[in-house]
């Protein structure tokens, strides 16, 4: 009997790398508002679930960012016909009432998306933010995320080493 792409990815690809990451996690989260000035370090709780028969992933986190609570929700897949990650994501801090869509390529160990984000009011030109997601092993994982001026100069905006609890 043949193997269907999303079966094959479930048991040595893309689908099941992101199925590794199942359960709760804790972590410290660094933010930079500024290039290379660290603004906050603060502790964050995440919980990864599988939705929609193991086709992807929901990231359900929370945390503190100077002292005032946010949470987040991230939506992670892989588009097999495409062979490209893909996230949405929202939040209670960076977004407002927007959703970002971000996609991207595989990297060694995880995943790197790009997604664009702005606002009317602040310009017609808009930003990138690039994800990217490492899997150090099967109790780790780093989130770390870049802003990217419409000029294209890249700055580190936050960082979230996870542990699995």
């Amino acid at each position: 009997m043949a193997t269907s792409k999303f079966e094959q990815s479930l048991t040595d690809g893309a689908h099941q790398q992101l199925q590794r990451l199942i359960g709760n996690w804790q972590g410290t989260t660094k933010t930079w508002f500024e290039k290379d000035v660290l603004a906050d370090e603060s502790s964050s709780e995440a919980q990864i679930t599988s939705i929609l028969g193991s086709r992807f992933i929901s990231v359900d986190y929370h945390g503190s960012l100077e002292g005032k609570p946010f949470e987040g929700k991230m939506i992670i897949g892989f588009d097999i016909p495409y062979q490209r990650f893909t996230t949405t994501w929202v939040d209670s801090f960076h977004m407002g009432t927007q959703i970002m869509l971000s996609s991207g390529e595989a990297t060694a160990n995880g995943f790197s998306v790009f997604g664009e984000y702005g606002s009317p009011e602040y310009g017609e030109q808009l930003w990138g933010w690039r994800t990217t997601l490492e899997i150090v092993g099967d109790d780790e994982f780093v989130l770390t995320a870049y802003n990217v001026s419409p000029e294209g100069e890249e700055a580190k905006a936050t960082e979230t080493v996870y542990r699995k609890i």
